[in-house]
């Protein structure tokens, strides 16, 4: 096996959440152009079907599954419906995810459990449900981001906090199912890259962070979905409980 082919997913089956828009349909396309047929899991199911073409159009197979994370019988379903269309699921990529920015002392409870129970709790459930079925040699990649390892000059204790636990999540399972069960799991910490989130920032916000990031740019989706790959294939087989940043450098500063 060349090294090129180490990155390859030809007969792999992957599972990625949040995958109705941005970083969620990037993964999807990437992991479909390595090979994967793809289940893909998010709440708004109408546009699902996009993200189902897009993966239909670099000649791979996929099933839309309206999911939401929080809610443990919908991630079964999603992994369940993964196994009646394709057989097997190799591949979690634990991308579905909520972001608010409340100042500390306004922030609701019903707000911070929301984003808790997406970001962090969401995750778990849906792992426990893969992990279920999975194989040695598969792989669970859980999308952090760098506000779980520093901040940002936004006023983001719930992201924050989910995105942390997210890391400490990963590290638990990865020494759990290591040796076990042949379960790699890992976590990518994207910086700045275009999404749905991102929209949301006030002007300026953005580029004010800029000085900060040492390529003097925001990432693209496909350079997140590259290092995604690395973590998915047998590329980064020997490589668990560990968070990738992907970043520019910004937490380098």
């Amino acid at each position: 096996m060349s090294v090129l082919d180490r990155f390859r997913l030809d007969g792999k089956v992957a599972v990625v959440t949040g995958a109705s828009a941005g970083l969620g349909v990037a993964f999807a396309k990437a992991l479909a152009e390595a090979g994967a047929d793809v289940a893909l899991g998010a709440r708004r199911v109408e546009r699902l079907e996009d993200t189902k073409a897009v993966v239909e159009a670099a000649g791979r197979k996929a099933v839309a599954v309206r999911a939401d994370v929080a809610e443990p019988a919908d991630c079964q379903a999603l992994v369940d419906a993964a196994l009646a269309a394709f057989g097997r699921v190799d591949v979690l990529v634990n991308n579905a995810g909520v972001g608010t920015a409340y100042p500390a002392t306004r922030e609701t409870p019903e707000q911070f459990r929301q984003v808790i129970d997406v970001n962090l709790n969401g995750c778990y459930w849906m792992a426990q449900a893969c992990g279920r079925v999975m194989k040695p040699g598969s792989s669970i990649i859980n999308i952090s981001s760098v506000l779980g390892l520093t901040t940002a000059g936004l006023p983001q204790a719930a992201y924050s906090a989910s995105k942390a636990g997210l890391i400490g999540l990963t590290r638990d399972l990865a020494q759990q199912w290591g040796a076990r069960r042949g379960i790699r799991v890992n976590a990518l910490a994207p910086g700045f890259f275009a999404s749905e989130m991102t929209d949301q920032y006030k002007p300026g916000y953005l580029e004010a962070q800029i000085p900060r990031v040492l390529l003097g740019r925001s990432g693209d989706p496909e350079e997140l979905a590259a290092a995604l790959i690395f973590l998915a294939s047998d590329a980064g087989s020997y490589t668990t409980g560990q968070v990738l940043t992907v970043d520019g450098g910004f937490t380098a500063t």
